[in-house]
């Protein structure tokens, strides 16, 4: 068991995301949007900079998720914006697994 601090915050398990899909995991007012990518975990906030759109039902291609809304890309490890129309990076959550469960630093 890895000893976590009170700022993470339970995401889901390991098998509800499969490779190359995207799970969304509200904390409060916060949504995130947890990435799978070939069994390495990413959390980033589930907000399109450019008009809000919901990055979970976007497409995730390899290391780019696809904002459904106007086809903006962001980097789901970095957060960087990577395809207009968006410029601002979305922001990007250290995620830690304890077995098979997710935890999402939300600080």
């Amino acid at each position: 068991m890895v000893a976590l601090g009170t700022d993470w915050t339970l995401a889901g398990h390991t098998g509800e995301i499969p490779v190359g899909q995207v799970k969304q995991v509200t904390v409060g007012d916060l949504r995130l949007a947890v990435c799978n990518l070939d069994g390495s975990f990413f959390a980033i906030e589930d907000v399109c900079t450019h008009d809000n759109g919901p990055l979970n039902q976007g497409c995730l291609e390899g290391e780019e998720i696809e904002c459904p809304r106007h086809g903006a890309l962001f980097n789901v490890r970095t957060g960087v914006a990577t395809g207009m129309p968006a410029v601002m990076p979305v922001r990007t959550f250290a995620v830690q697994l304890d077995g098979d469960a997710i935890y999402v630093h939300v600080a």
